[in-house]
């Protein structure tokens, strides 16, 4: 008689509320606040750019709090993956909804990833400019391919956050503490450092008509949203590693909304204190092409001098390669899921036998976004989070207020206060945020075209099924 196969290892929970909490800020930080100030100043014109980070961090808030409900109800791995299918029934359309969840992920988080390596790269060429020279540029299908020693330096921040990943949650927990502190850090310094040469005069230097609602001002509020939007993205990573999480009815709830409060107030505190020191005028037009690149090394360096200037540097960086490190983590989880599954293919469920961790998944994303960083990925950015809007946000926000889900918060996990208005008020921002952008029609036929793709290769993997 033959033995019956060994059943494979299962993922360990071994990730406490202290690296939770960690994995979600080192997520959401990143290069992105520190490059992006100009981008809302400018998309807005002048300092009432912080109603772009205040909104974003209410929307975010209210946002969070459907991520903490379906994570506690459902604290499985792949997150998104878990609650789409639950809620929108595992036979029916929650099956199809969460393959297509997963299948976009596999275009959007390589690229998503690949943008915080190609920023990772483009901080350090403050010590190489040339570093940014091209040594190939063409274009494939329409879209530019640069080669450059920024591009190479991209590739080893994906190298390295492998081999950094490749290790046990538990070894792996040990670390996301450090990381968290070191960016927390970075950017309390920052604040010390606006705060103690503040001038006010500069960081609420209102131009004319600055408050007036009229069409500019809410294009400009919806772009500056979708820039805050991108740079509070990750208090939700905790979410994929649902099923790695020590005590998920307490840690879930604590690590999203914690992460959102926390940087919330490092984000608003900081961009006010550099607004006070460097003009916002300096950062329009092509002399201000400089600041707007490095305007935190512009920053350090007026106040201290270019030593100091070179250390935030580096301290922006290790923040950079923080962040693709907690999304490569989080995100690997997520065609883990849908392997085990059955609902994409087994080669992904995969689990190493001593670390215990997603090995092909992990390595497969790896290996995409190592491809991406050939990309030019400035005006793919905006594309993407619509994409996650449309295929995640929005699907997630009205979940939640299904009769399904409704059942199941009476009986255990985080409840949101004023249940449904959070999620209500979610889905309005997000749905702003796509209407106001100019190119909506053309981001949304980049959505359509991966909606197509990603449900043909379902109905033919579903008629194989039915096939066998």
């Amino acid at each position: 008689m033959p033995s019956s196969p060994s059943p494979q290892p299962e993922l360990r929970r071994g990730i406490s509320t202290l690296s939770a909490l960690g994995i979600n800020v080192i997520g959401m930080v990143g290069v992105g606040p520190f490059v992006t100030l100009p981008l809302i100043v400018v998309a807005m014109g002048g300092p009432q750019a912080m109603l772009g980070w205040l909104l974003g961090a209410a929307l975010s808030l209210c946002d969070g709090m459907v991520w903490a409900e379906l994570g506690t109800a459902y604290p499985e791995a792949g997150g998104s993956y878990a609650y789409l299918s639950h809620l929108y029934g595992e036979k029916k359309w929650g099956r199809l909804f969460s393959f297509l969840y997963a299948w976009q992920l596999l275009f959007s988080s390589p690229l998503s990833m690949a943008s915080g390596c190609i920023g990772f790269a483009q901080y350090i060429s403050f010590f190489a400019p040339s570093s940014a020279h091209a040594l190939v540029s063409t274009q494939l299908a329409g879209v530019p391919i640069i080669i450059s020693g920024q591009t190479l330096i991209a590739m080893g921040a994906v190298l390295t956050a492998l081999a950094v990943l490749y290790r046990s949650i538990v070894q792996i927990d040990r670390i996301v503490r450090w990381l968290g502190i070191a960016v927390v850090l970075t950017l309390l310094f920052i604040i010390f450092a606006g705060f103690t040469h503040f001038h006010p005069q500069l960081a609420f230097d209102f131009p004319a008509g600055a408050f007036h609602l009229d069409q500019a001002f809410f294009m400009g509020l919806g772009a500056g949203l979708l820039v805050a939007v991108y740079d509070y993205g990750g208090y939700y990573s905790v979410c994929f590693l649902g099923g790695e999480v020590r005590e998920p009815q307490k840690t879930i709830p604590r690590a999203v909304i914690g992460s959102i409060v926390i940087c919330a107030t490092l984000y608003v505190l900081m961009n006010v204190s550099v607004l006070g020191v460097i003009p916002w005028r300096e950062m329009l037009g092509e002399r201000g092409l400089h600041e707007r690149m490095f305007v935190m090394a512009v920053f350090i360096e007026r106040l201290y001098g270019h030593t100091a200037a070179s250390i935030m540097v580096l301290l922006i960086a290790l923040a950079a390669l923080c962040s693709i490190f907690a999304l490569l983590l989080s995100q690997s989880r997520i065609p883990f899921a849908a392997a085990r599954d059955g609902n994409f293919p087994r080669w992904f469920a995969a689990v190493h036998p001593r670390h215990r961790i997603p090995q092909h998944a992990l390595l497969a994303l790896g290996g995409m976004t190592l491809l991406c960083c050939i990309f030019r990925l400035q005006e793919v950015i905006s594309t993407l989070i619509v994409v996650r809007i449309l295929f995640q946000f929005l699907l997630q926000g009205i979940a939640v207020m299904l009769p399904k889900h409704r059942q199941q918060r009476r009986l255990r996990g985080f409840r949101m206060p004023l249940y449904p208005l959070p999620a209500l008020l979610a889905i309005a921002g997000f749905i702003f945020i796509l209407i106001s952008r100019p190119n909506f029609h053309r981001e949304v036929r980049v959505a359509a075209l991966i909606l197509v793709a990603g449900a043909s290769v379902y109905l033919v993997r579903q008629r194989r099924t039915s096939a066998s």
